[in-house]
């Protein structure tokens, strides 16, 4: 698709988010402005797809046990209040995933957060650090419901 940040890959995309990981379906960004701090937006990486029910198979329960994956990441490394989830797409349509902590008396607490007219930017050492966290927590969840699955599996033959 022409004219699409996630599409292409390239440095508008870069300028906005810095990559995370990939899991399945999804492509996971950290979001440069850090105004709800944790901020990731998750990608669908199988083409150019602009709504959920166009997801072909069991992507669409793919690519939300991913953003499930990835707000309770976010929850365990940031400890947030709670977790906003958004998909909107009228201007960037390719379908992703806003998953935005929010905390207590912090940026627009009890409504939809917002972006602000001025992003809070991080040093690239405070980046890197964000991403190398969540890369970690998300490989700790994975192995962990890799284990869980094992245990189901082999209480299945009793």
């Amino acid at each position: 698709m022409d004219d699409c940040y996630y599409c292409e890959k390239g440095e508008k995309l870069r300028s906005l988010m810095i990559p995370v990981t990939t899991i399945g379906c999804a492509d996971v960004y950290l979001f440069r402005d850090q105004t709800h701090r944790g901020k990731c937006i998750v990608v669908y990486n199988r083409g150019h797809v602009t709504e959920w029910y166009k997801i072909p198979g069991s992507g669409r329960h793919e690519l939300i046990d991913t953003v499930a994956l990835v707000a309770e990441a976010l929850t365990n490394l940031f400890h947030a209040d709670k977790i906003n989830y958004a998909t909107y797409g009228d201007i960037v349509n390719h379908l992703h995933v806003h998953v935005t902590p929010k905390y207590k008396n912090g940026p627009d607490w009890g409504g939809p957060f917002r972006d602000p007219a001025s992003a809070r930017k991080l040093t690239e050492t405070e980046y890197n650090r964000m991403v190398e966290d969540i890369r970690k927590e998300l490989d700790r969840l994975q192995k962990s419901m890799e284990i869980g699955e094992k245990v189901d599996e082999s209480d299945s033959g009793r």
